[in-house]
């Protein structure tokens, strides 16, 4: 819900500053967390009226009327609400309005979000519908356009494309803070039209334009793709990484979400190599319904990071005032001084940061970890519904995958799963043929995976084999949550398990499940583009931890295996993918025979 600008409301700013008018609210005798200047000050009050800061200083009594409220701090830290400054609500299984119910509680009052999963489905209709919802809701939520759609042109096709005036379309609505990841990253380094069309129109928008870099090599595309504009990157995985980007003038986002662990390697750049934190940031990309409910939100990223090393004000101030200077909203966000927005949260303690009271807009909404106000349900219209089109009713046959003419064994690539990283490794097994079909290899845990053709009801299946995930029994899990094309992701040591675990996403409209023996073990119904559901965040959680507990009782043993699981087509993150055309070598971007 917007609330009028600083320029609208200063009059009534100063008045109250000036004492002469009342404050709406005033929260008393707290240690104010100063991110500009780095200090924490103790014996602070803060003054608010009409949803933004209008006095901090060590005595607000000349700001309290008859109706004003006041607010105990009893001297906690007061510091500026949290900010998430790249994720993808998809990614928590939820709208936008159960995610912010469920982080409201843990202290983001801001979040800069990337649609990309909902348009690779929808289309730009998708973005708007949760464009629309963001702004209807008590905290900061800014939308980035998603500028890859799909991510990887010539590579895999999705439910729906962009083009350049789509971009400029949606730059001009109101939530809209600038161009998504730039995931094309070749393209960009190439020149392509389209991309560099788009980070164009971003910038004459004056907008930022965020970053993706997947490569770990950083030679001469990399010196190209900076060149082209991008402002930001969130995948690096190592201290260089981190170097790099900020060296060449861009914005290092650290991610922490619920199956990549980023932060620890990059933060040594600073606690190690002594860099200047100002251009680092934090970011979650992204976290699931299940970490959200029972770890936390950014307050969880904010702690992690002070736990690697890093001073509990250069954690917070890489999660809330370099987030708002990134954007260009420093004005608006990020840390508790005149004009801004009235969000803070009450802490006793900031190493541990548990998050006590939480304003946005200077209303109280959370306390204790509860909401404490009512945030309607948000309803999604029905085309964004019944997205799952199959074409046909899948059979174990569909899974077979036959051998050259003739061969007793092949040797074949294999999907390489990286615990607690985005990246693959580009794997090959020698496996055994049995009546012209190639077998999995269990014994040394080479099972199979097909991408479910979804989208247009082609009933085609494109197979292969993956290593990681560890099932030892027969079993199968099929995900229409498959970045960022979102075909069906099948991953299976059972034909038949996966033929009926996909057959039963296309009954229900999308989701995640866990077949074992033909019967189902655990479902995730995600009804809305199949990426989504319309239930609460605890109930959803409630459902990821049973599909957990069934992955785990068919052998898997990695940290968020669903989360992995979701990113073996992601087609711009090397070594090798899946797509709905073949096997993709994602280091020389371009598809490769599934056998060597």
């Amino acid at each position: 819900m917007p609330i009028p600008t600083w320029s609208e409301s200063a009059p009534k700013l100063i008045d109250v500053a000036m004492g002469r008018a009342p404050a709406d609210s005033v929260v008393r005798g707290g240690k104010w967390v100063n991110v500009y200047s780095g200090e924490i000050i103790p014996g602070i009050d803060i003054a608010i009226v009409a949803g933004r800061i209008a006095y901090v200083g060590n005595d607000a009594s000349h700001t309290i009327g008859d109706q004003t409220k006041v607010i105990e701090a009893n001297g906690r830290y007061m510091v500026p609400g949290l900010c998430d400054a790249h994720m993808h609500v998809e990614s928590g299984m939820v709208t936008v309005t159960e995610f912010a119910r469920a982080v409201i509680p843990h202290g983001t009052t801001s979040m800069f979000i990337d649609p990309h999963e909902i348009a690779n489905v929808l289309g730009l209709q998708g973005v708007r519908l949760m464009h629309d919802d963001a702004a209807s809701l008590p905290i900061n939520i800014q939308v980035q356009v998603p500028s890859c759609v799909p991510s990887a042109p010539g590579l895999e096709n999705a439910g729906a494309e962009f083009s350049i005036e789509d971009v400029i379309e949606a730059l001009a609505w109101p939530q809209v803070c600038g161009l998504g990841e730039m995931m094309n990253f070749p393209g960009v380094a190439m020149n392509d039209p389209k991309m560099i069309g788009e980070i164009g129109a971003t910038q004459q928008a004056g907008k930022t334009v965020g970053g993706h870099f997947a490569s770990p090599d950083l030679g001469l595309m990399f010196h190209g793709y900076v060149a082209g504009g991008p402002a930001d990157d969130h995948e690096g995985t190592r201290k260089e990484d981190a170097i790099a980007r900020v060296r060449q003038g861009m914005r290092a986002m650290l991610r922490l979400g619920s199956a990549w662990y980023d932060v620890a390697e990059q933060v040594k750049a600073i606690t190690e190599d002594g860099m200047d934190s100002r251009n680092f940031i934090l970011c979650t990309d992204d976290s699931h319904s299940g970490t959200l409910v029972h770890e936390g939100h950014m307050n969880r990223v904010v702690r992690h990071a002070i736990a690697q090393g890093l001073k509990p004000m250069t954690a917070i101030q890489m999660a809330t005032l370099n987030t708002a200077q990134h954007f260009g909203m420093e004005r608006d966000i990020g840390s508790i001084s005149p004009g801004r927005r009235a969000d803070i949260i009450l802490t006793s303690d900031l190493p541990s940061l548990p998050v006590e009271l939480v304003i946005a807009q200077g209303e109280v909404i959370a306390e204790n970890g509860v909401l404490t106000m009512d945030i309607p349900a948000a309803s999604y219209p029905d085309f964004a519904k019944n997205t799952v089109h199959l074409g046909k009713t899948l059979a174990a046959r569909d899974f077979d995958i036959p051998a050259p003419a003739g061969a007793e064994e092949v040797r074949a690539r294999v999907i390489g799963v990286i615990e607690n990283q985005a990246p693959t490794k580009a794997l090959e097994a020698d496996l055994a043929v049995r009546d012209g079909v190639v077998q999995m290899d269990e014994r040394n845990d080479v099972c199979q995976i097909a991408l479910v053709e979804r989208h247009r009801g082609t009933g085609g299946v494109t197979n292969g084999f993956v290593s990681g995930f560890g099932y030892d029994r027969p079993c199968a899990v099929a995900s229409t949550v498959a970045h960022d094309s979102h075909h069906m992701i099948v991953v299976g040591t059972s034909k038949s398990d996966m033929a009926a675990a996909a057959n039963h996403l296309g009954k229900i409209g999308g989701g995640i499940t866990v077949f074992s023996g033909g019967k189902e073990l655990a479902t995730v119904e995600l009804t809305i583009a199949g990426l989504m559901s319309d239930e609460r965040a605890e109930t959803v959680a409630k459902k990821a931890s049973a599909l957990v507990d069934a992955m785990k009782d068919c052998g898997c043993t990695l940290n968020n295996a669903y989360m992995q699981h979701s990113l073996l087509a992601l087609v711009v993150i090397p070594e090798i993918r899946i797509s709905d055309l073949g096997i993709i070598d994602v280091t020389k971007f371009e598809k490769v025979d599934l056998f060597v």
